[in-house]
């Protein structure tokens, strides 16, 4: 297996449009020691602010595995939350974004799920690889 790459939102590669469901690609296995950020879309509407509660789509992608663990799209439905609901990596990563956006977040697990994962899909202090959409300050 080759050795971890200390990943960047730079080196994560998405392609679909906003309102499809993104495809990932970086290289794996990786890791990070930083909440780094890209935007993919920037957006025209309102920007996120962290008190908001926002509409959103993502896709969850883990780092050592390149597995995706999460999609709203796969559901077939955004989801609504406070930032203030969410974890660290994205209470950081998501304010300043505008409404119709998509980012790219690189998630070290301390600022993710840390040791303690939701998930058996998700590995102890792994590093995550989210792309969003921002439909709405709700």
């Amino acid at each position: 297996m080759p050795a971890d790459t200390n990943l960047t939102a730079e080196m994560v590669k998405v392609t679909g449009g906003i309102k499809e469901t993104p495809k990932v690609t970086f290289p794996f296995p990786s890791s990070a020691t930083e909440l780094t950020s890209k935007d993919e879309v920037v957006g025209t509407g309102a920007e996120v602010k962290a008190t908001d509660t926002i509409q959103f789509n993502y896709v969850g992608v883990g780092a050592q595995s390149g597995m995706t663990f999460d999609s709203s799209y796969e559901r077939g439905e955004p989801i609504t939350y406070s930032l203030a609901q969410l974890i660290p990596g994205w209470q950081q990563g998501i304010p300043g974004m505008k409404v119709g956006g998509r980012r790219v977040l690189v998630i070290p697990g301390e600022l993710a799920y840390g040791a303690n994962p939701p998930t058996p899909s998700i590995a102890p202090n792994e590093t995550l690889v989210f792309v969003l959409d921002v439909l709405a300050i709700t």
